[in-house]
């Protein structure tokens, strides 16, 4: 697997105490797409300009990339928690769709990055970027899960 810088800090920001889980909840509540999420807060705080034009080029890179292969994934992931074969074990074959997922998602965290425009300005924390992401999705996210990542923003 090859590491870009966005690859490393999404992979080290996701692994933060309560950011898998607050990341989840804006996916399943608010109605996020986490590899997206991720991105936009590497760009804040990387420097990197964000508008609601470069969110928008930034969904059409990834969005049929998520609608074919990252959703129908989770999909069959999260519906083999229930027992379909009474009596067998479908856990490492959960497993591997898992870890196809993940590389999913990973492959959809590159396009971004070689798209990403290049640093042009200070840092942020990176909370703008989650604000046009929500405005973007036209929703209002969960406050709690908003929190956690606030905070972990701040480590």
């Amino acid at each position: 697997m090859t590491s870009d810088p966005l690859w490393t800090f999404a992979c080290a920001f996701y692994g933060r105490p309560g950011v898998a889980a607050a990341c989840l909840a804006l996916q399943d509540e608010g109605g996020a797409d986490v590899p997206l999420l991720l991105y936009l807060i590497w760009c804040g705080r990387t420097g990197r300009r964000l508008d609601a034009s470069a969110l928008a080029g930034a969904e059409a890179r990834i969005g049929p990339w998520r609608g074919q292969v990252i959703s129908p994934l989770r999909a069959i992931r999260r519906a083999m928690r229930s027992d379909i074969l009474s009596g067998q074990t479908t856990e490492a074959l959960r497993e591997r769709i898992k870890l196809a997922e993940i590389e999913a998602e990973r492959l959809a965290l590159a396009a971004l990055f070689e798209a990403a425009p290049v640093p042009d300005m200070p840092a942020s924390s990176g909370g703008e970027a989650m604000a046009l992401y929500a405005a973007h999705l036209g929703r209002t996210w969960p406050e709690a899960p908003l929190r956690v990542l606030a905070t972990a923003l701040e480590g």
